[in-house]
């Protein structure tokens, strides 16, 4: 069952291909199957396995991990799916079953929850046991899949995951479809695939299947039948134009990326320097369906082709328009891999950098710290440009619109505050106000902007017609909501919710005591007496239940308060409510908060006698 492919490396054929790199009596494991590979280790001179790293999730690669946890291995997971390995009990939980149409095989995942050690970030490079790896994102067999590269016994090494099978041959079709009846895979294998081969592996690993010793070949073979199979569904019939041309020329410093899900822009600087307005989604084939973690894929796809066609020398600043998922999920990439420095508007730093304490729609689920903070309505310079922020709120409350000038041309980035020229792109959730789309009009009718750039849609070359059209539409829609909504009688806004609880999530230890913050708004026209009461499970100790306040109208209290989680307790995302009254008028149970329960993770360490595992060094090495 253990085979030996060089002096370092071996191979233990099991419910996957596990790869066994070799560093003296050390090892590091590809993949990880059943865990048999365990009992033959000593065979080959193996006392100890420091690390596993996982190509993607799925259990014919993962089920014997628990053995793995047991014995102290440290297990390295790809960034994108971890929570399909630490957070399995929430995944089946949360998974829609009946009446589905999510075909992802997100099901073929683990039972069970297994500790992770560290994640594995798209394009780092990490050295270990004398080695060092590179991790590149492979998305095609899932959205999160990985190949990982490292130089072994003189040949660079790949090792592929499911990414390919053999020669022009992969392990599976099915898992390609990431929608109902999409092939959103098939796309984004091809593009991988092509990333692979340029970066001249000697030699392909994959998770099943055969070594391959000649990846051009293999690969290029694999492309052509996959681009037969793309072209029979009629999907994706630009996709080597796209890669070939990612971003098309607005002006002569001003490009748009064609590929993304939401519109990426950039600014190109004298020195060769980059800004990029918005940055989410890089090259995509089609959206997966779902919207966990593990449905969501940003990379960095396009940005050596926008150096070597624009004359860049260096990514400099990201600057987002708004907080929504597919305009900053790839801003970490973009600092960690590029050094790109985040500047964000005042208005939603806070939201990119805590966004668990937002109950918000299209929250990216990391943080992205902020390198500078943007003040709204005051000149900022970068390079030979200058930019004005104002405050933009319609499309979200937490939006700003980006006024700049190049070549020749004034220019207002405006993220999604309009679908296609002028029709009112709002979301109630996103804090809309009714009088919103009045304000930018009458913003952008002051400005005089020549162009406007939009998050998903063609750049709009503005006339004095555009803009009295959409002061007009803003209006209207005022008025139509001031007629719909008792607005006169109880004003709780178009979102219509009287109270706010912040953070919105929070995980906690048993036992352990934490604070919320909690706004509640008058919604009458006169002063009132607002009642606030909090209502927690069972066996909580909530310090203050209940808050009182005189309230001007239309104005909002808020008070604090610290809750205390029994040491027995388990769940999650249990919830905590504040029950409202105003005056006379109770309105109930208005806000919520999420609050999911971290029980301390006790592993054995007991060791099997005929092998003696350990764990194999620091978190930072």
């Amino acid at each position: 069952m253990m085979r030996q492919i060089s002096t370092n490396l071996y191979i233990y054929k099991d419910t996957c291909n596990v790869y066994v790199i070799k560093s003296g009596r050390k090892a590091i494991l590809i993949d990880f199957g059943s865990g048999d590979v365990l009992v033959q280790l000593p065979s080959i001179g193996i006392a100890e396995v420091t690390d596993i790293f996982m190509t993607h999730h799925h259990r014919d690669q993962a089920q014997g991990l628990e053995l793995a946890a047991r014995k102290g291995i440290r297990i390295r997971v790809p960034h994108t799916e971890q929570d399909l390995f630490e957070q399995v009990d929430e995944h089946w939980k949360a998974r829609v079953i009946d009446n589905n149409y999510n075909m992802r095989q997100d099901r073929f995942s683990l039972l069970r929850s297994v500790p992770v050690y560290s994640t594995l970030k798209d394009y780092e490079t990490l050295m270990l046991n004398g080695r060092f790896f590179t991790i590149v994102p492979t998305p095609g067999h899932t959205i999160g899949s990985i190949a990982i590269i490292g130089e072994i016994d003189g040949k660079q090494t790949a090792f592929t995951g499911d990414l390919i099978y053999a020669p022009g041959k992969v392990w599976s079709l099915s898992a390609t479809q990431w929608s109902y009846n999409g092939g959103e895979g098939i796309a984004l294998s091809i593009l991988s695939l092509l990333d692979l081969k340029g970066r001249n592996p000697d030699v392909l690993l994959p998770s099943h299947g055969e070594v391959m010793n000649h990846p051009k070949e293999a690969i290029n073979l694999l492309i052509d039948r996959f681009t037969k199979l793309m072209e029979q569904r009629k999907q994706n019939p630009r996709l080597f134009q796209l890669r070939e041309n990612p971003y098309e020329r607005i002006t002569e410093n001003l490009l748009m990326n064609r590929t993304s899900m939401a519109n990426s822009y950039v600014l190109i600087s004298k020195s060769g320097k980059a800004l990029f307005l918005d940055f989410g989604y890089d090259f995509i084939g089609g959206i997966a369906a779902g919207s966990d973690r593990a449905s969501r894929r940003p990379w960095l796809y396009t940005i050596s082709t926008l150096k070597k066609q624009f004359g860049i020398d260096k990514i400099d600043v990201v600057i987002p328009t708004h907080y929504h998922d597919d305009h900053v999920a790839g801003m970490n990439l973009l600092r960690d891999v590029e050094g790109a420095e985040i500047w964000c508007p005042e208005n939603f730093a806070d939201i990119l950098e805590h966004p668990k304490t937002y109950d918000l729609p299209c929250l990216w689920y990391d943080p992205i710290n902020v390198d500078r903070i943007l003040p709204l309505k005051q000149k900022v310079r970068w390079e030979e440009y200058e930019f004005t922020l104002y405050p933009q709120a319609g499309h979200t409350l937490f939006a700003a619109a980006i006024e700049f000038e190049i070549d020749g041309k004034r220019v207002i980035a405006i993220g999604d505050q309009y679908q296609g020229n002028e029709d009112a792109n709002y979301v109630y959730h996103n804090k809309f106000r009714i009088w919103d789309y009045v304000d930018s009009a009458l913003l952008y009718k002051t400005l005089k902007p020549d162009l406007l750039l939009s998050g998903h849609w063609d750049p709009i070359f503005v006339t004095d017609d555009y803009l009295e059209q959409i002061e007009k539409n803003g209006r209207l829609l005022e008025k139509i909501h001031h007629e719909l909504l008792p607005l006169e009688e109880i004003d709780f806004g178009a979102e219509g919710f009287g109270a706010v609880i912040q953070p919105y999530q929070q995980t906690v230890n048993q036992g352990e005591t934490f604070t919320m913050t909690i706004e509640i708004k008058n919604p009458f026209n006169v002063e009132k007496e607002i009642t606030a009461k909090i209502q927690a499970p069972h066996g909580w100790v909530i310090e203050m239940s209940e808050f009182n306040a005189i309230v001007p109208s239309k104005e909002t209290s808020q008070f604090s308060t610290t809750i205390s989680v029994p040491k027995e307790a388990v769940g999650y995302r249990e919830r905590i409510a504040v029950d409202i009254t105003v005056g006379e008028q109770r309105f109930g149970q208005q806000a919520e908060a999420l609050i999911s329960i971290q029980q301390s993770l006790i592993c054995s360490t007991a060791m099997e006698p005929s092998f003696n595992m350990t764990l194999g060094g620091k978190k930072d090495d």
